[in-house]
């Protein structure tokens, strides 16, 4: 199975700007990645390519970057990601630029289950919540986002299993 999901944000803001949201992933001052709401993205080492890391159950290893511009991660786990995910910016004008997160990949085994009932919600309401922190840390204001009922059941039950 094929998959390709696609979010992005216009920000008022320039390229130079953005890019940096992408350079800080990971890092003590990460502007981008959600990590009061969800599981932080570690790496191993400091950002480069070769690095490898993750958030939750996800494992990937940086395969392109490009600082300020993109950077691309190789799924590693869970089983049957076969593909990437990726941030990148897109300039539009001298003050605005698209930041968007691509994934392609193709689906084997039980992760044809799996991406339809669990993780792309959840990969979804994630993504929303990273584009609105990187709105916000621009200095544009953010609307927020609600995360839907089916959400909020997978947390829940997420949160017990690591409980036990």
């Amino acid at each position: 199975m094929t998959i390709k999901n696609v979010h992005e944000r216009v920000i008022n803001k320039t390229g130079e700007e953005i890019g940096a949201l992408i350079d800080s992933l990971a890092s003590e001052n990460d502007k981008l990645w959600p990590h009061e709401k969800w599981p932080a993205m570690k790496f191993n080492r400091p950002l480069s390519v070769g690095v490898v890391g993750g958030h939750g159950p996800i494992l990937y290893k940086v395969e392109k970057y490009e600082p300020g511009v993109c950077i691309q991660f190789k799924f590693l786990r869970p089983k049957g990601f076969e593909g990437y995910h990726r941030f990148e910016i897109e300039e539009i004008s001298d003050n605005q630029t698209i930041l968007r997160h691509i994934i392609k990949m193709q689906l084997k085994g039980k992760a044809m289950l799996m991406w339809p009932l669990v993780i792309r919600p959840l990969h979804d309401a994630l993504l929303e919540d990273a584009l609105g922190r990187a709105e916000s840390k621009s200095g544009v204001q953010s609307e927020e986002r609600k995360w839907s009922p089916w959400v909020k059941l997978l947390r829940r039950a997420m949160s017990r299993s690591k409980r036990r």
